[in-house]
């Protein structure tokens, strides 16, 4: 997490930047700029985004992930059309098409996103009012179309009903698939994972999937319960993903840096292993508070504890998600 200077946003970057104080902290971390502090006209909150950079880094020869401020992207180009997955935060919109604009001068044609949070989705309105289609989960758009509160181990923020400009056109109630830039990409839906509307995105000729928020790499993962995620779901999907994935394919994770087969089958591992610890802790009896204070996690912390979800909210998260 990084410091917040002064930054006056612009008008779609206040549009949805309305959050509660007490989730600042947790939220804001989804997009790895934590704290922020200045408040700005209209109840926004206000990020400076003027020294991010938008790097690139080529998986294949029509495939790159972009890496910015919020959740991953990633990207296809090729002599059919630029298809973006995900779009980090509003005020960037500039930023990522200048680096888009660096590998090509088509513009986006396709946006999809993989799930509604605000870290994934801000630069949709920018790019829709240039005629990119949006595409996503059925309940992405139900949730874009209306204020959210995202809710974080006891803590909440509200993210704001998006413009039309900025809502999905096309959407989905499971999967779909792309053939372009010689590619079959294929998109489908987890249930009740990270979210309840997340879709995962299979390059299947260049081997390379993005997991969007179901896969945080090298740290303990944010479960949005409150929007019908679920650690079981998350697990669920993981083996999906294990199932097709081979040694070489390549995983954009909805941040972290790249990975490969054995970086999921490791995060999976985790996560099965301390919810049924956590599980077991809350069937003798306990409550939150008392399987929290038996650190279930505790020889995992050092390895995964050490990003924004800190091992007791981590904790937390899963008992919220779990079936009482």
């Amino acid at each position: 997490m990084r410091p917040i200077s002064s930054f006056r946003p612009s008008i779609p970057a206040r549009r949805r930047a309305l959050f509660s104080l007490a989730a600042l902290g947790a939220l804001g971390a989804l997009g790895a700029l934590g704290a922020l502090l200045a408040a700005a006209p209209g109840g926004a909150l206000a990020q400076d985004f003027s020294k991010v950079e938008i790097k690139a880094t080529k998986l294949n020869d029509t495939t790159w992930m972009l890496v910015g401020a919020g959740g991953n992207m990633g990207l296809s180009v090729g002599e059919d059309a630029v298809f973006l997955i995900d779009d980090q935060y509003a005020p960037l919109a500039p930023k990522i098409k200048a680096a888009i604009a660096a590998i090509t001068p088509k513009p986006v044609k396709f946006v999809l996103n993989t799930h509604f949070h605000f870290d994934h989705t801000g630069g949709n309105e920018a790019l829709g009012k240039e005629g990119a289609l949006i595409v996503a989960h059925d309940n992405v758009r139900r949730r874009l179309s209306a204020d959210q509160l995202i809710s974080f181990a006891g803590n909440s923020a509200r993210q704001a009903a998006s413009p039309k400009a900025a809502l999905p056109v096309i959407t989905v109630p499971g999967n779909i698939s792309f053939h372009i830039n010689g590619e079959e990409v294929h998109a489908f839906h987890v249930p009740a994972a990270h979210t309840d509307g997340d879709l995962i995105v299979h390059f299947k000729g260049g081997d390379v999937v993005h997991m969007g928020d179901v896969f945080f790499n090298g740290s303990y993962p944010f479960i949005d319960v409150g929007s019908g995620g679920s650690p079981l779901g998350m697990i669920a999907a993981f083996d999906r993903v294990l199932a097709l994935a081979g040694e070489k394919t390549k995983i954009i994770p909805g941040h972290g840096p790249l990975a490969d087969k054995a970086a999921l089958q490791r995060t999976r591992d985790m996560l099965a292993t301390l919810v049924a610890r956590i599980q077991a802790e809350r069937r003798t009896g306990k409550t939150d508070e008392q399987v929290r204070a038996a650190k279930p996690t505790a020889d995992f912390d050092a390895a995964w504890g050490q990003g924004f979800i800190k091992p007791d909210q981590f904790v937390q998260l899963v008992l919220n998600g779990l079936p009482k």
